[in-house]
């Protein structure tokens, strides 16, 4: 029913459309890259309804946005491969965590491309092969192409890039706030990542696409954020390889009798610290009809713009705890319960 080949339309620097491409890789489909250029944008655009990326084009030719519902789709589609679990504790954590990754990382995205000029101007010629000349950002540019290409960083940077970091309180005035909360999200994956080949077990979920889908189009292709890497570098390239080689490696099983590894808690911790108290302040401050809100999550204050879909993303989520009956299953209430992480997605 489902044969065919699905076409992922976006841009090889875009965080959410290398996402995707990595469920495309780990679910085993046939897929190719219809690059959103500007002569296909309005088109695009136009039959979707949205100027997001990225877009996926099923084999029945239907035209899909959002990798939040994207990603379960393709999961119950393709069950040959499936990337999300069935028992409580993993399938809670594979979707508390890819909401964690979602909304967190685009903080640490957005700062490292826009707020520094040498990484402006080289991501430039980068997002011109895609958009202009209709090709991947791996082949290798003349001195013509690069000179003319040039003005795309500066122009994109002014005309979404510095509001973006504005609107997620991470401009340029925050570069110590955020390099700093980048090393402690380093430091919390490493105890994990460096022995776990992806987050739940020896196969990948919906949140380790998320997580590689920002290294990829990121951390490790941006001269700024890979600079910040240090010995953290090789780790998270084996990692973001396992999902991004045109030959992955085999994947095994999620841990067994829904097991969580116990070198995740540091992250856990990380997340309740940072995410889940700037998401509370957040949703409270929307709800509230205010148009921006201030957080502290131990590294000084910050204000950025209130934004509803969070509360779109919050609800998605409760409504899987509840599939899996987490408040009353122990093993969900022990690792999430103690750390108000259900508070935030079942309380009202």
């Amino acid at each position: 029913m489902y044969t065919g080949s699905y076409q992922l339309i976006g841009n090889e620097l875009s965080f959410f459309t290398r996402k995707l491409e990595a469920q495309l890789r780990a679910q085993r489909l046939s897929w190719k890259y219809l690059y959103k250029t500007e002569e296909r944008r309005a088109e695009l655009e136009s039959r979707a309804g949205t100027h997001f990326i990225p877009l996926l084009l099923t084999p029945e030719k239907w035209l899909l946005n959002d990798t939040i519902a994207i990603g379960p789709f393709l999961n119950e589609r393709h069950r040959n491969h499936p990337v999300v679990p069935n028992t409580p504790l993993q399938r809670a954590s594979c979707f508390i965590l890819e909401d964690a990754f979602n909304h967190w990382l685009g903080r640490f995205c957005v700062h490292s491309r826009w707020c520094y000029p040498e990484n402006v101007d080289w991501v430039g010629p980068r997002f011109g092969a895609n958009i202009m000349l209709d090709r991947s950002v791996d082949l290798p540019f003349t001195q013509e192409e690069l000179e003319r290409l040039a003005p795309i960083g500066p122009m994109m940077c002014e005309s979404f890039g510095r509001q973006a970091c504005e609107v997620n309180g991470v401009g340029a005035d925050q570069a110590g706030m955020v390099q700093q909360d980048f090393q402690n999200l380093l430091s919390a994956l490493a105890e994990h990542l460096q022995t776990a080949r992806f987050l739940l077990g020896d196969s990948p979920c919906l949140a380790d696409f998320a997580l590689a889908g920002a290294c990829k189009a990121h951390f490790l292709t941006d001269p700024e954020p890979l600079s910040w890497l240090g010995h953290h570098s090789t780790w998270l390239s084996l990692y973001t390889e396992r999902l991004f080689s045109d030959s992955p490696a085999l994947c095994g099983d999620w841990l067994p009798d829904d097991q969580l590894d116990t070198t995740l808690s540091p992250l856990l911790d990380y997340f309740q610290h940072s995410y889940f108290t700037a998401a509370t302040a957040n949703i409270a401050g929307s709800s509230a009809g205010e148009r921006f809100y201030e957080v502290d999550f131990g590294l000084g204050p910050v204000t950025a713009r209130t934004q509803k879909r969070l509360n779109v993303a919050r609800l998605h989520v409760r409504d899987e705890l509840q599939k899996v009956a987490s408040m009353e299953n122990k093993d969900v209430q022990a690792t999430y319960g103690s750390r108000n992480i259900l508070d935030y997605y079942l309380n009202p």
